[in-house]
């Protein structure tokens, strides 16, 4: 039979410290694969055994302390890490709080503090990762589609651009990111586009038709819809824009566009 309760790895030199804590984890429902007491053990045993959660002290024996380990562990493995320490010096807790840490507890703590701080950890720690499963679903959909995707952000500033978008603009998607959107979508539209007023609440899209200006100077005959991507209290945070190449669309089909959303209009400020 599997065991589904969370794994903990206790990074701790101190041997009555690591043994009192571990047996918590076991009262407290947490499994323990291991306790290490240097901050490259940690390493190889996050790697090897891909725990949920660390426990980090921050003053470890060894070239390497808690606050690179967790560095390390972070970038590498992404597995979150909880710092438990007897220190909270200004200059530590800044070097800590770099590393993104899940939580932060001060030696000696009661069972009911590193519970509530595990728990917390571990629900963060499972939406962060129901959030990156659905943009990995969301960019794969939007890297399939065959029209042309670009969104950006509130700042017309590039997040995202699928394929076909690389292929009709003749900008990669890593060269583009970040870029004002005006600077790699050359479509030639009644205005230049400005940032959203955010905090006010424009249409939600449109459609227009104008001529696009490729990297290399080709110009293409284009329809561009728009729909913008609101917080949950209406606040304007981007845009998506869909690009379609009307060169390729049969002859005598009519496009039904309104003004364009995406440039000037009803969605600037």
């Amino acid at each position: 039979m599997n065991d589904t309760r969370p794994s903990i790895l206790i990074v701790e030199d101190e041997g009555v410290i690591a043994l009192d804590v571990r047996a918590t984890l076991g009262r407290l429902g947490y499994t323990v694969p291991a306790v290490v007491a240097t901050g490259s053990d940690a390493i190889a045993q996050v790697e090897a055994l891909r725990p949920q959660l660390v426990l980090m002290d921050i003053h470890l024996r060894g070239d390497m302390d808690g606050v690179e380990a967790a560095q390390t562990i972070r970038e590498r493995f992404g597995v979150p890490v909880i710092y438990l320490t007897a220190f909270a010096d200004p200059a530590t807790l800044q070097r800590a709080r770099i590393t993104e840490p899940f939580g932060y507890l001060l030696k000696p703590f009661e069972e009911r503090e590193l519970h509530v701080v595990i728990e917390m950890a571990l629900q963060r720690r499972e939406l962060q990762r129901r959030l990156e499963e659905s943009e990995r679903w969301l960019a794969a959909t939007l890297r399939s589609l065959g029209d042309t995707i670009i969104a950006t952000d509130a700042q017309w500033r590039v997040r995202f651009m699928n394929p076909a978008a690389e292929q009709l603009t003749g900008w990669s998607a890593a060269e583009a990111a970040g870029r004002i959107l005006s600077d790699v979508l050359r479509v030639s539209l009644p205005s230049e586009p400005r940032a959203f007023n955010t905090g006010a609440a424009p249409a939600s899209g449109g459609t227009a038709q104008g001529i696009l200006v490729t990297r290399d100077g080709r110009r293409v005959s284009v329809e561009e819809s728009s729909t913008l991507i609101r917080e949950s209290d209406g606040t304007v945070i981007g845009i998506v824009i869909a690009i379609r190449d009307l060169s390729t669309r049969p002859p005598g089909r009519s496009s039904g566009g309104a003004g364009s959303a995406s440039r000037g209009g009803t969605t600037c400020s």
